[in-house]
């Protein structure tokens, strides 16, 4: 099973081409693909690319533990990036299709600079989704253990809790709350988890707590979806850098705050994953 690794700002991605594999990949693949112990170790997988009927491409993005991450702002760049080493396109815009929606991403001359329109960020409990009734969903509150939140939700195609913060996050607060709102009964479909401070009108700064994946340095479709909330409660610009701990990202919105996410790729190698490896893992069924 031959692959390409990637990362953009610490978040790391493995291209999986299906024409090049013997089998189709399966939830227990891909999980022990992902692990950094028994397998090569990844925050998701690409599995493409894809013939689609709208976009030029497409993509099925895969979260460590299986699941379906319908858009992701690094995956889509390292996708990119991986069609342009692979002779598929040039430096010319085109289209990715997504289960979160397509993408239109273009690629910088210095190959390390791509930019990836992620669609329109909306609110909309209904198209997120949050229970209850119909709204946006801006300055609620949540009780997490110990803890009251004040949250902000919405959606890219992926579903997003924007958790507000007084003073900058932590890795810490995010590991200990983060799994618990991914899983909270507010998200049907559970959910992305951001620790937001607004540091001045053109920076931003988040943690993340990923759906399917835990901890993460950085995030892109996390950074849009923050710079959105952001923006919508009037605490930032259109325009903003994001800092994360993996490094950062330049999130732009226009006026329907469709997202425009800039930032850097970078490969780690190639290789072949030799058949012995799901051998070594007891797999959690398919």
């Amino acid at each position: 099973m031959k692959f390409s690794k990637y990362h953009g700002l610490g978040n790391i991605y493995i291209v999986l081409e299906p024409e090049l594999q013997a089998t189709l990949i399966t939830r227990a693949m891909i999980q022990t693909i992902c692990d950094p112990h028994f397998g090569v170790g990844s925050d998701g997988i690409l599995w493409g690319p894809l013939a689609s009927e709208t976009c030029d491409f497409g993509v099925r993005i895969y979260n460590p533990d299986g699941s379906d991450a319908e858009k992701s702002g690094n995956g889509l760049r390292i996708f990119a990036r991986y069609l342009l080493d692979t002779g598929r396109v040039g430096h010319e815009a085109f289209d990715v299709e997504t289960l979160g929606g397509p993408v239109t991403c273009t690629i910088a001359a210095d190959l390390r600079t791509i930019r990836a329109e992620m669609g329109q960020v909306r609110f909309c409990s209904e198209e997120i989704p949050v229970t209850g009734p119909p709204r946006d969903v801006l300055n609620e509150e949540m009780e997490v253990g110990d803890r009251t939140f004040r949250f902000c939700a919405a959606t890219l195609g992926n579903p997003h809790c924007v958790v507000l913060l007084d003073e900058p996050p932590t890795a810490e607060l995010a590991q200990r709350y983060g799994p618990f709102i991914e899983h909270s009964p507010l998200f049907p479909r559970r959910t992305n988890v951001q620790f937001l401070y607004v540091r001045d009108r053109q920076n931003i700064q988040i943690e993340i707590w990923e759906r399917g994946a835990s901890y993460t340095l950085a995030s892109g479709s996390s950074s849009t979806a923050a710079t959105a909330v952001a923006h919508r409660l009037g605490l930032c610009d259109n325009a903003v850098t994001v800092h994360m701990p993996g490094g950062t990202l330049s999130v732009a919105l226009d006026e329907n705050f469709y997202g425009t996410l800039i930032g850097p790729v970078t490969k780690i190698c190639d290789g072949e994953i030799a058949p012995e490896m799901f051998g070594r893992k007891v797999e959690i069924g398919d």
